[in-house]
């Protein structure tokens, strides 16, 4: 039961926020096509106005968390100073790697670096050559490496410090309470800031939603012929929402902990599959060269706008990175802090910012790395494939390699896995959130949150497809992003009160 003060906090953040949510879902669903156009018009106008400022934040949190991991602050620990780990590594990271990816990274693993391939990003650059190649694998490797992980290492942190550190609960307007102090206002701001995030996560959550289940209907109907349309993809929305509310009820350390310990192996046993049967010197040298290619072309492709010459690149791919992320962000921050406490300032942000990413460049350089090779030494046509429908990147690329029914299958298996995993996680952040950060929120709650989710990923889809599902993320994130500075500006004030460990006095050999 809830008591008395969740009970206050429901009806403000918890009813306007759902009631939000839910007025979109019926405007979508009624009016699809002004509902397409007006989201359409936002994307455009909030791509054009406020491009800069996505791209200017983002590095910004890369620097700061980059100097605060160096810094002295980074031993303070999330918890109390004899805390530690709550969870192994390894489930860590699968935690980590399902929710901050999920099925984004599967999705776009193959799709991204082909789109690239087939149209580059620089017009200068001639499409299909050996140049675009590695054009498409520098740009793949910087949209998934830190600057997408900064987003979430940020949320995660503040949330992480003030709960555990703290001992305040894990809403976002908390990590704001120092700017507030006990003003008779603060209240109300602390209320439309953990609306705004509740939305955010809800129009990134479906966001990702709506990928995988284009992936999933795109996957079914290259293997089993099943019909790839819209009637077709609101059966696979109902199937994920009956199976990520049924996992829902078993709780964090069972469910969740559970299919991302499987989200994990499973990924890295296909990548493993992939790696050895595809061109695996091909690969290696991918990798290597991608690498190079991120660290030295990563401030240039961090502000890289096209005033002068015109065009649409950076908005449709990198704007749209950045602002996913963010609108993510409360969602993945909330998990990843949920699970963080124990650990340092410093192994947090190495563990988060760090190592996520790595595997997610490696499983790039794997699949994204394969189909190349097949396109520029196989006689294949994968890119132009890509280029056709971009949902059936992956399947077209194993069409390819041996075994290519047994890779389906268990693409698909964890394609749905992620997605559940992702949902169930995302159903009890934004309970959380809209219980005053309770722990352990309640079921009903996290049913309305879970039916919504389910809701508006259908409308978006229902309404125009792959762009609604952009352009709902970007448009989403923009207010959220002037919170994240402000909390950024908080958690620094705040570590400067820190008092820490002083060091232990060096012996002096001469007094000896």
């Amino acid at each position: 039961m809830l008591n008395l003060e969740n009970r206050k906090n429901l009806n403000k953040v918890f009813w306007i926020s759902a009631v939000a949510i839910a007025i979109l879902v019926v405007f979508g669903a009624v009016f699809p096509k002004l509902f397409a156009k007006g989201a359409n018009a936002a994307f455009g106008f909030t791509t054009y106005a406020f491009g800069w400022f996505y791209l200017l934040s983002v590095l910004i949190f890369v620097l700061f968390l980059v100097a605060l991991a160096i810094s002295k602050y980074g031993k303070i620990r999330l918890g109390r100073d004899d805390e530690r780990p709550e969870y192994p590594f390894f489930t860590w990271i699968g935690m980590l790697f399902s929710a901050g990816f999920g099925i984004g990274l599967v999705f776009w693993g193959i799709a991204e670096p082909m789109s690239h391939f087939f149209k580059t990003p620089y017009p200068s650059t001639e499409a299909l050559t050996e140049e675009a190649a590695r054009l498409s694998m520098a740009y793949s490797f910087f949209h998934w490496g830190v600057s997408q992980w900064s987003v979430f290492t940020i949320v995660g942190l503040i949330i992480a410090y003030f709960q555990f550190r703290k001992g305040e609960n894990g809403l976002i307007s908390t990590s704001l309470s120092p700017m507030f102090g006990k003003r008779k206002r603060a209240k109300g701001i602390k209320n439309t800031i953990d609306i705004l995030a509740v939305i955010a996560t809800v129009m990134g959550v479906a966001t990702s939603l709506g990928l995988g289940i284009l992936q999933i209907n795109g996957g079914l109907n290259t293997v089993f012929g099943m019909d790839d349309s819209t009637l077709s993809q609101l059966l696979i929305v109902l199937v994920l929402l009956i199976l990520y509310l049924t996992s829902s009820t078993t709780g964090l350390d069972k469910g969740i902990k559970w299919l991302s310990n499987l989200n994990l192996s499973l990924a890295l046993l296909l990548m493993l599959f992939v790696f050895i049967a595809g061109p695996t010197v091909f690969i290696l040298n991918t990798f290597t060269l991608g690498i190079g290619d991120y660290i030295t072309n990563f401030i240039r492709y961090s502000l890289r706008l096209t005033p002068y010459q015109g065009g649409s690149w950076v908005q449709d791919w990198t704007i749209f990175y950045w602002a996913w992320a963010i609108a993510w962000s409360p969602f993945v921050g909330a998990f990843v802090a949920r699970v963080s406490r124990g650990r340092t300032i410093r192994e947090f942000i190495i563990g988060v910012l760090v190592i996520p990413p790595m595997i997610a460049l490696l499983w790039i350089a794997v699949f994204g790395g394969t189909a190349l090779h097949f396109d520029l030494f196989g006689g294949t046509s994968i890119a132009e494939a890509v280029n056709q429908d971009v949902t059936k990147a992956l399947f077209t690329t194993y069409a390819e390699l041996p075994f290519t029914m047994l890779l389906n299958v268990m693409s698909i298996i964890l394609i749905f896995t992620f997605l559940i995993t992702s949902a169930d996680s995302a159903t009890y952040i934004l309970s959380s959130m809209t219980t005053e950060g309770s722990l352990n929120p309640p079921m009903l709650v996290k049913i309305v949150w879970g039916v919504l989710i389910a809701a508006i990923a259908a409308v978006l889809l229902l309404s125009s497809g792959l762009e609604g599902l952009q352009t709902a993320s970007l448009v989403s994130a923009l207010p959220f992003t002037v919170i994240l500075l402000l909390m950024c500006f908080t958690l620094f004030k705040l570590l400067r009160k820190e008092i820490l460990p002083k060091p232990k006095p060096k012996k002096n050999k001469q007094a000896q």
